[in-house]
């Protein structure tokens, strides 16, 4: 079989290349206007279905984590190859399981911040020279957007909490990473997800990071019942543990302000273990684990 979505290092530009390889590809795989980052770049969506029940899944909000957005795209290139065959996926039909059902999905949630993650403080266009003095250029060390913002910390759920336990971790300008920004939402790309959502109305959302092998499920009073079974089912696909966010990560993130907002299930789901970035020789075992579990939180 030849692939479309093969190991690569995943900036923006192959993202973009890989996901117009899959739309020539398959003909049914919709775009979906989401919203450009700080810099101009486009956040792009892709859709599958039309059915009123809706799923979003979300990657790549974190520099270092740029390994989710290859795990989604091969998990859309499946989905599309089973549904122009009628086939199955790790024995589900595709077509039946998905039918009455939307999925929507944002491949790279950050483009500058993977970018500058990848390329250095070149890639931060009118943000170089801050960039590059807040340590841009080390490996392994860029998480947040070109404007040095978290924008998994920058969701409007628990944010003066969370702005406060930065400033007593010495938190409180533009960082490489956990800086919840100015004010809540007030990233392009954070903004972008919510308007999303609030356009769409989710039953469910998805949010890819790495790493940990863990699934978080809950934040706040409006969890739904039902959420921690769910989680429980993907726990069980995947052998990943459920589990709780701790210190910086317990408020402001996407899934946060989606359970917040709506009572719906909202995840994170860590993907795979070692030390962000994760190798591209981890993408196949990464894939492999957790497939399952990303293929059955669309028909739960």
């Amino acid at each position: 079989m030849n692939r479309i979505v093969t190991p690569q290092v995943a900036d923006s530009g192959a993202v973009r290349g890989l996901i117009s390889a899959l739309r020539g590809r398959f003909g049914f795989l919709a775009a979906v206007p989401i919203g450009q980052s700080v810099l101009g770049r486009e956040i792009i969506g892709l859709m599958l279905g039309t059915g009123r029940e809706k799923v979003l899944y979300c990657a790549g909000f974190h520099g270092q984590e740029w390994i989710t957005s290859l795990v989604l795209l091969r998990l859309i290139e499946d989905l599309c190859m089973a549904l122009e065959r009628g086939a199955r996926v790790l024995d589900i039909h595709i077509a039946q399981g998905l039918s009455g059902r939307t999925l929507i999905f944002v491949p790279q949630v950050n483009p500058d911040g993977i970018d500058i993650a990848i390329h250095g403080s070149g890639a931060a266009g009118k943000y170089a020279q801050m960039v590059r003095e807040l340590g841009g250029n080390k490996p392994g060390l860029w998480q947040a957007n070109a404007r040095g913002v978290d924008i998994n910390h920058n969701f409007d759920a628990g944010w003066e909490t969370l702005r406060q336990m930065e400033r007593e971790n010495g938190i409180d300008s533009p960082s490489p990473s956990r800086w919840c920004g100015p004010k809540p939402e007030s990233e392009p790309e954070t903004a972008a997800l919510v308007r999303l959502c609030r356009r769409v109305g989710f039953r469910l959302v998805i949010a890819l990071h790495s790493q940990g092998e863990e699934i978080f499920w809950r934040y706040g009073e409006r969890t739904p019942k039902n959420a921690r079974a769910l989680a429980e089912v993907m726990a069980a696909s995947s052998k990943y543990k459920v589990a709780d966010p701790e210190g910086l990560a317990t408020h402001g993130g996407f899934k946060d302000w989606f359970i917040q907002q709506t009572g719906n299930p909202g995840f994170t789901i860590e993907l795979g273990k070692g030390k962000n970035p994760l190798p591209l020789a981890d993408l196949e075992d990464i894939y492999s684990k957790a497939k399952e579990m990303l293929l059955l939180a669309a028909m739960m």
